[in-house]
């Protein structure tokens, strides 16, 4: 295709554009106050007690306003804007989520939680006959071969991955270049089914990895397991599930949200 052809052309562009990204986002972090990351604490191993946000309000807000800025960001790559709208809303819809994260990460957005309780069947029944109610029904199991579709609520085995993340990228105090680098690399996914221009997309992805291995080589000298360290922090988002960080992020502010539509909605509109 056309993209396939021009893709040597266009790779070096992203360099350009992804090394832009350090004095756009300096600009916008100046008045930010950031406070430091903490490494998650609790159980380790991932349990499936219901939490919420201390603060849905501050948070969803500061999270909104990361994917706006995330999306300005990709849509201001020259290079992605060379592939036709259907190519684009595919990577993006795949990609959102572990580039919230990484945005997140870099605005050092904190996230503080408290267990959500739920009231047992046995309680709600009691309550239930304690004024006069009827008894709540007692959920069915979908039919056989057929699965439940609904809200995947976050657990705190969900946000133990998600705070584990951040703090992992604090601890490596990520810069500007390198976020940027690493945006790169996870938006421009060549794996992904039903892409056309495969070969133009896994030429800038192989850019990108080359630009962020050139900069900690000349930067961190001192430090040759860093490029490593930058490839764990991307293998790390490969657990992070997408449903859990819209209900978690957008669900308390807009309540039940189809993110296709969204995303759809302001990767066209200007940003």
């Amino acid at each position: 295709c056309r993209c396939c052809a021009e893709g040597r052309r266009h790779s070096s562009i992203l360099y350009s554009i992804l090394r832009s990204q350090e004095r756009q986002d300096r600009q916008e972090r100046q008045d930010r106050a950031a406070p430091a990351g903490q490494a998650p604490r609790g159980c380790p191993c991932g349990s499936r007690r219901r939490v919420a946000l201390r603060s849905p309000q501050v948070v969803c807000k500061a999270a909104s306003a990361v994917l706006v800025k995330t999306l300005r960001f990709v849509q201001n790559v020259p290079c992605f804007q060379e592939l036709p709208l259907e190519e684009q809303l595919l990577l993006v819809r795949s990609c959102w989520a572990p580039l919230l994260l990484l945005g997140l990460a870099q605005d050092r957005v904190p996230l503080e939680t408290v267990e959500s309780a739920e009231p047992s069947m046995l309680q709600r029944i009691l309550t239930a006959r304690r004024h006069g109610e009827q008894p709540p029904p007692r959920a069915l199991a979908p039919p056989p071969g057929r699965q439940h579709h609904g809200p995947h609520l976050p657990s705190a085995g969900d946000i133990q991955a998600i705070k584990g993340f951040l703090a992992k990228c604090w601890s490596l105090d990520i810069s500007t270049k390198e976020y940027a680098y690493l945006k790169g690399t996870v938006l421009f996914n060549p794996d992904l089914p039903g892409l056309q221009c495969t070969q133009y997309i896994e030429g800038l992805q192989r850019e990108a990895q080359q630009a962020l291995n050139e900069h900690v080589r000349l930067i961190h000298r001192g430090d040759e397991a860093r490029f490593a360290k930058l490839n764990v922090v991307l293998s790390l988002l490969r657990s992070i599930n997408a449903e859990v960080m819209a209900e978690l992020f957008f669900r308390p502010i807009i309540g039940a949200v189809n993110m296709d539509d969204m995303l759809l909605e302001m990767l066209c509109a200007k940003l």
